[in-house]
């Protein structure tokens, strides 16, 4: 047998078709599995594929093919039972849903190829196309029209522009025959035509706002298709004309009074007008939805323009009345101060011309008591010069309560000797006492301070008006003086709340008690003895005169020391107490402004004569002139007297020494002609010392009169000592220091 030179294939012919059927049912089971998937991407980016659920079930079976093909690559080798029952599992799954499968496929098919149905598909989809167009359509209308009547509202806040504008502007947009604005009347029973677009009915008609077709529009807040025969929509002359459809809609009137901080307007409050629009006659056109809607949109921003013109309205209005209040109260205030400038022009003048009189009593009496007298004499001239002082004291009460009154007094703050301030008090009050034959007596605390800081003119007057108070009150029996510092438990009393002493070490309250033996007081007229003018009618006390000032000045000058003052009585003919309590600085401690204590020059350091010192006096008043210059001569100088400034510079040379200036004289600037000496001698050593006469010692004058270059203020009434302290002072210091 010849020899076979054929080539003997790799693998057996068997085995290559088994091969080629495993690569194959691989392949077939990967395709198997990548359709569903594109199944599902197309279901998913389909938006008009009606038959989902079919695909769903076609998927299923497809995905059933590809694990049967699967499960068959198992078979091609020897394999379990359990590889056969999920083989033929597989198998009888994918016959059951093959079958569901070409079943429903059956019924479906011709659906779809059914023209029919596609095309009532595809005209819902059109419909349903048409509405959004319409409302996209609808939407930039109105926005355009929104727009167009906000750039109306801001071009102007007039209401009948507004109103006017927006008919116009709806008959022009929605082709309207006839559009008018139904007002509410002031009783708000009718509705009355107000506005008309042709207006082709005349203003005025007045229906009653009751009508059924009315309740019916303003009840609801959307556009209401009404009938053309109803009242408020014979918009026409009477005769045979036929008429479109009509819409009415009610439109909001917000008021100014509605409208509440951080809230809301109340809307039952509110009242409606009526606007009513008709379509042209002479066409089939109907009423839209979204003529519908734009009409409410217009009505709503109708409303909100009107209440920004109503809002307006009123503050034009509130603008006006503020302008009228304004003028009056301007005019009131002129007035009130033209007043106040005649009361104290009156106060001042008044005060001027009756300290005059009386400072030249004061003046005088020191004059006499520089003379030889007897000690009666003297008794008497002493006795002059205290009443004196007392009646000065009763004039600056006077002023002192108006300017109480208005809040321009302030306490003069300086350095006192309470020691003596109360002796000199008692000394004052002695010689009226000793004509009643009342023994007055005066007893000070251990822990009482020699010196305090406060202002001594104040207290001492209050202290004069309790104890003179006493002594007027008292026939028979004596006055008792005690002072001591108040203790911290003692301070509060019930009867003053408002009174809150707050203790500390740069202060200390001041306890003042004047007992009496007097006609007592009835405790029900306690409350109004400090009221102005206020006298107690007790029967003890219907003969005694007085002001009935001195214990409400009491009171104020007490209330500004930050104290507190009272009365207490047991009844009439059981005598009284007055109780004060003042707040005082401890020298040393007290961070206040204070000048310092300057102590009484003792007579034996003081020369009794200035001989040859030239002075010039200038004062207005005749009788103040000739008083102190007979007090200078009396201390030996030589003086030249002027009425006037112009005669003062005139006569001023350089060897005059001092120049005493009358500050206190209406019409004349004594501050301006103070500045002027200073003008006339440039040089300071040879110009004259300059000092005011002030009749009412004032802090903010004594300022004044510093920054004008005076070198000091002597207060009147001048006497003999006060004048010798003052020139001894000047002339050896160059200014005086209590100034």
């Amino acid at each position: 047998m010849d020899a076979c030179h054929c080539i003997e294939p790799q693998w057996p012919a068997d085995k290559l078709l088994m091969k080629y059927q495993y690569i194959s049912d691989f392949f077939i089971a990967l395709a198997y599995f990548s359709i569903p998937l594109e199944l599902v991407y197309f279901v998913k980016k389909s938006a008009v594929f009606p038959y989902r659920w079919v695909l769903v079930q076609f998927g299923s079976f497809i995905v059933l093919c590809g694990a049967t093909h699967l499960i068959n690559l198992w078979t091609f080798t020897m394999h379990s039972r359990t590889v056969a029952v999920v083989m033929t599992t597989a198998k009888i799954l994918t016959a059951v849903v093959s079958c569901a499968t070409a079943l429903m496929l059956v019924h479906i098919i011709p659906d779809l190829l059914s023209v029919k149905k596609r095309e009532l598909y595809l005209k819902k989809k059109a419909a349903q196309l048409d509405r959004e167009m319409g409302l996209i359509r609808t939407q930039e209308e109105t926005g355009r029209y929104v727009r167009m009547l906000t750039h109306e509202i801001r071009s102007t806040l007039d209401r009948h522009t507004i109103l006017k504008t927006t008919l116009i502007e709806l008959g022009r947009t929605l082709a309207l025959e006839e559009c008018a604005l139904w007002m509410p009347t002031h009783t708000g029973l009718e509705l009355q035509l107000s506005y008309t677009l042709r207006h082709q009915y005349p203003m005025g008609f007045i229906v009653p706002i009751q009508l059924p077709v009315i309740n019916q529009v303003f009840s609801s807040n959307r556009a209401v298709k009404i009938s053309s025969s109803s009242p408020v929509a014979r918009l026409r002359p009477a005769g045979k004309y036929t008429t479109g459809e009509v819409v009415a809609v009610r439109v909001p009137l917000l008021h100014l009074s509605n409208f509440q901080i951080n809230d809301w307007p109340e809307l039952t409050t509110k009242r409606y007008a009526l606007m009513v629009l008709v379509l042209p006659s002479d066409s089939a056109r109907q009423w839209h939805v979204h003529e519908l809607e734009l009409v409410e949109v217009v009505a709503d921003q109708v409303a909100v323009a009107l209440s920004h013109a109503a809002i307006l309205e009123e503050s034009l209005r509130a603008r006006d009345l503020l302008m009228e209040q304004n003028v009056a109260l301007d005019l009131a205030r002129r007035e009130a101060e033209t007043a106040v400038r005649a009361h104290n022009d009156f106060l001042a003048v008044m005060n001027h011309e009756m300290r005059t009189p009386v400072h030249a009593i004061i003046a005088l009496s020191s004059l006499l008591q520089e003379t030889k007298l007897t000690p009666e004499q003297r008794l008497m001239v002493e006795t002059i010069l205290r009443s004196s002082s007392l009646l000065a004291t009763l004039i600056n009460d006077v002023l002192d309560l108006s300017r109480l009154k208005d809040g321009s007094l302030k306490l003069d703050i300086r350095t006192l000797s309470l020691h003596v301030l109360f002796w000199e008090a008692l000394n004052l009050i002695r010689p009226i006492a000793s004509v009643k034959k009342l023994f007055v007596t005066l007893s000070f605390s251990s822990d009482m301070p020699e010196h305090a800081i406060g202002d001594e003119k104040r207290l001492m007057q209050v202290l004069l008006n309790i104890v003179g108070n006493a002594v007027k009150f008292t026939r028979v029996g004596s006055i008792s003086i005690s002072a001591s510092v108040a203790k911290s438990e003692s301070l509060r009393d019930p009867r003053a709340p408002g009174f809150f002493p707050v203790p500390s070490d740069n202060h200390f309250y001041l306890h003042v008690q004047v007992k009496d033996t007097g006609s007592g007081i009835n405790p029900q007229e306690i409350p109004n003895l400090f009221t102005k003018f206020a006298q107690s009618q007790s029967s003890g006390t219907k003969n005694s005169s007085g002001s009935g000032l001195g214990l409400a000045i009491s009171k104020r000058f007490v209330n500004l020391m930050e104290g507190h003052i009272w009365i207490e009585s047991e009844g009439l003919g059981k005598g009284s107490t007055a109780i004060f309590v003042v707040k005082l600085g401890i020298p040393g401690r007290s961070h206040e402004s204070i000048l310092p204590f300057v102590p009484k020059v003792p007579e034996n350091r003081v020369p009794t004569k200035f001989l040859g010192l030239k002075v010039v006096l200038m004062d207005e008043n005749g009788v103040g002139r000739m008083v102190t210059k007979g007090i200078l001569m009396h201390l030996g100088c030589e003086v030249l007297t002027v009425s006037s400034g112009d005669e003062c510079l005139r006569v001023l040379i350089h060897e005059h020494k001092v120049v005493f200036l009358d500050v206190s004289l209406p019409g004349i600037d004594s501050y301006e002609l103070s500045v002027r000496i200073h003008e006339k001698f440039s040089q300071h050593f040879s110009r004259p010392f300059i000092v005011a006469l002030m009749g009412n010692r004032d802090k903010l004058m004594t300022e004044n009169c510093l920054r004008a270059g005076m070198d000091g203020v002597v207060p009147k009434p001048v006497s003999v000592e006060k004048m010798r302290s003052a020139l001894s002072e000047l002339l050896e210091h160059g200014l005086l220091l209590d100034s």
